[in-house]
């Protein structure tokens, strides 16, 4: 992956290859487990799971919706992950 790649080519490369990412989200630091983008009214989502939240783990494993325009310095960490089982992929089309 090149350092000109964008957000969601970043996305798209770790959904694919089940990779952790790290962002700036919210004021913080996290770390996502990706698993699906989607469009809805012309904006871009993310489905993941919150791994780490500054570098702490999230009090309950849920799966969250993340408006990618406010996903910034968006890293691979090179660190894998399972699906969770959270995830139902046709859920995301309904949303």
């Amino acid at each position: 992956m090149t350092q000109q790649a964008s957000s969601e080519q970043i996305l798209e490369f770790a959904i694919d290859r089940s990779l952790m990412v790290s962002t700036a989200y919210n004021r913080g630091r996290s770390v996502l487990a990706p698993h699906s983008l989607f469009t809805k009214h012309d904006e871009l989502y993310l489905r993941a799971v919150t791994v780490e939240r500054d570098g702490r783990p999230p009090r309950e494993a849920k799966l969250g919706t993340f408006k990618l325009i406010g996903l910034s310095d968006l890293a691979l960490t090179g660190r894998t992950f399972d699906r969770d089982a959270l995830f139902a992929p046709l859920e995301a089309l309904a949303y």
